[in-house]
């Protein structure tokens, strides 16, 4: 079976040196309707598409400002212009509408679909705009993906299967979610100076019979999961790396350090 390998280096400080020997990775980035996190300008600058959802066009308008309170918040609002904003448009407000209209950001109404999230449009627009997703280095970067209402927030996971061939991340302030598709053996290259060390392994989309783990302190050896039984909560990474195969998808979490 192949080996999938992750590695979150996107949120290491900008001069920390390269790792891996793998083909470089390309980032795309989505901001949702939710308080940006602390390192939002970090994920900004290593982005090459940079794509609001909606509201989340709000978030950047009024969050970056607050991120940089020592700079000039128009400065700020120039220098963090989105290339896209994509939704039903029923959460933007007027000013920040017009604001980015006038910057030429692209405006895009998709107020007619109503029977995707603002975040598969987003999801869904990146893969048409990038070359062949499937085989390229592409990884979408979820902003404000965790907080507020649970529908949403289940919403944003189902997103992770409908797209399950892409490299998703959801992330908030406080930890990060992506998925571990049952096809690969996957190989987890721990950060530990911004991740770590609780985590978990969900079995969201269905029941897993068998799961195998290394690099946890509770390693899983064979193990069924499922919701109504066993679950992988409030582990631990023991080390630099840590391995997982199963017979079924499953979301790897892992909390995000805080720094001052």
């Amino acid at each position: 079976m192949e080996v999938m390998r992750h590695a979150s280096t996107f949120l290491l400080p900008p001069s920390s040196p390269p790792t891996g020997d793998g083909p470089a990775i390309t980032y795309a980035l989505v901001v949702l309707n939710q308080r940006l996190p602390r390192f939002a300008p970090l994920l900004w600058s290593r982005a090459q598409l940079r794509v609001c959802a909606d509201g989340g066009a709000n978030r950047i308008f009024d969050g970056m400002p607050e991120l940089f309170p020592d700079q000039d918040p128009l400065d700020v609002r120039l220098r963090y212009k989105p290339d896209v904003i994509k939704g039903d448009m029923d959460s933007i407000r007027a000013d920040v509408k017009e604001f980015y209209s006038n910057l030429e950001v692209k405006i895009v109404d998709e107020s007619y679909d109503q029977d995707t999230t603002d975040l598969h449009k987003c999801i869904a627009f990146i893969c048409s705009s990038t070359p062949d997703p499937e085989k390229s280095n592409l990884c979408i970067l979820i902003l404000g993906a965790l907080g507020g209402r649970f529908d949403h927030e289940v919403g944003n996971i189902n997103v992770l299967y409908r797209f399950s061939n892409i490299r998703i991340i959801l992330l908030s302030d406080d930890c990060l979610i992506y998925l571990l598709p049952k096809t690969h053996r996957h190989e987890i290259h721990i950060q530990s100076s911004v991740e770590g060390p609780h985590c978990g392994l969900i079995p969201a989309g269905a029941p897993s019979t068998s799961t195998t783990t290394t690099g946890l302190q509770w390693d899983l050896t064979d193990m069924g999961m499922s919701f109504g039984g066993l679950i992988s909560t409030s582990n631990i990474v023991r080390g630099a790396k840590v391995t997982v195969q199963s017979d079924s998808d499953l979301l790897w979490t892992i909390s995000i350090r805080k720094t001052n």
